[in-house]
């Protein structure tokens, strides 16, 4: 017999967001200015990105809103 629902939502939903942590340490290092240059505006529309991304997911499982089409983030 296969893995129940929530054994599936366990699995993908836990590694997922692990990747998503990963990503954002990532994004951290960015953060060096011996390597690199960026503004406090760069900063802001960074997070801002990110921030609205996360509402608009999280929206979705409070069945709120419907995806939306997938927009690639630029400067």
């Amino acid at each position: 017999m296969g893995k129940s629902k929530r054994e599936r939502f366990e699995y993908v939903a836990g590694n997922r967001v692990q990747a998503i942590i990963n990503k954002l340490d990532l994004l951290g290092n960015c953060s060096n200015k011996n390597n690199y240059i960026y503004s406090p505006e760069d900063v802001k529309k960074m997070f801002s990105a990110i921030r609205d991304k996360l509402k608009i997911t999280e929206a979705l499982f409070e069945n709120a809103v419907k995806k939306e089409k997938v927009k690639k983030f630029k400067f």
